[in-house]
C-alpha cells in the first residue's frame, strides 16, 4: 500500500472520530440545553416539618411527591427540600401533600428548633451507641452548640413536658425494644443506654411504665409506644 493511500486512511480516521465527537458534542450540548428548560421551569422550596419520624416518613413523601410530579431534592427528617413545576404543579398541592399524610409544616424558628432536639434525641436514643459514652445533655449541647438550659427552656415552652422527661420516656421505650428481644442480659442493656447501674435503670423503668423488669418480661402483650408518640 502506497504512503498516499495510508495518509487517506489515517486522514479518514481521524476525520470519523472528529465527526462522531462533533456529534457527541452536539447531543451534549442539546441535552444540556433540554435539561437547563426542565430545571428553569421548576421552583425549590424548603420545608421544616413536624411529625416525622422515621425514614419511612420520607419514603411516603418521595412517593406522594411524585405523584404530582415533584421532587425531594434533599431530604432528611424533618428538613424536606422539594422541586416542582410551577407551571403543573401548585405551592398548595405541595403543602397538601404534607398536611394530608399527617405532617405540619413549621413557620416558626422556635418550633423548629424543638423538633430538631426531638428529631436528634431519637436519633441518639434509638439509632446510635453514644448513649454509652456521652452523657444525653452534652451530646445536645455540642450538637445544638447552646447551653442545656436555652434547649431545655425552649422545648418546655413548646411541648407539655421537660426535655430531660422526654428523653427519659424516649430511653425507656427503648430498653422496652431490647427486653422484648431478649437478645442482651439487664446488666449489658443498662451500659448500652448510659446508666450507671442496673439498679438506676430499674428503678427508672418502674416509676415510667409502674411494672418492675421481671413483671414486664412476664407480660403476655408488651406495651409500646412509637417514638412519635411521646
Amino acid at each position: 500500500m502506497s504512503d498516499n493511500n495510508i495518509n487517506r486512511i489515517n486522514a479518514f480516521s481521524i476525520n470519523h472520530k472528529c465527526f462522531h465527537v462533533l456529534k457527541e458534542g452536539k447531543i451534549v450540548t442539546f441535552v444540556f440545553i433540554i435539561i437547563g428548560r426542565i430545571l428553569l421551569n421548576k421552583v425549590q422550596h424548603r420545608f421544616l416539618v413536624r411529625n416525622m419520624h422515621c425514614d419511612c416518613c420520607l419514603k411516603l413523601l418521595k412517593i406522594e411527591f411524585e405523584r404530582i410530579g415533584a421532587d425531594i431534592i434533599k431530604g432528611k427528617l424533618g428538613d424536606v427540600s422539594v422541586a416542582f413545576d410551577s407551571d403543573k404543579t401548585s405551592y398548595e398541592s405541595v403543602e397538601q401533600i404534607f398536611t394530608s399524610n399527617g405532617f405540619e409544616i413549621i413557620l416558626d424558628k422556635e418550633t423548629a428548633l424543638v423538633e430538631e432536639i426531638k428529631r436528634v434525641v431519637i436519633e441518639l436514643v434509638h439509632h446510635s451507641t453514644f448513649n454509652a459514652m456521652v452523657r444525653n445533655s452534652d451530646f445536645l449541647v455540642s450538637r445544638f452548640d447552646k447551653t442545656y438550659q436555652h434547649l431545655s427552656t425552649v422545648f418546655s415552652k413548646h411541648e407539655k413536658i421537660t426535655l430531660e422527661k422526654f428523653i427519659i420516656l424516649q430511653r425507656i421505650e427503648k430498653v422496652k425494644e431490647l427486653i422484648q428481644t431478649d437478645e442482651q442480659s439487664l446488666s449489658e442493656i443498662a451500659f448500652m443506654m448510659g446508666y450507671s447501674s442496673v439498679q438506676y435503670l430499674s428503678t427508672q423503668f418502674k416509676q415510667i411504665t409502674g411494672y418492675s423488669v421481671t413483671e414486664y418480661k412476664a407480660l403476655p402483650e408488651k406495651e409500646r409506644k412509637g417514638v412519635g408518640l411521646i
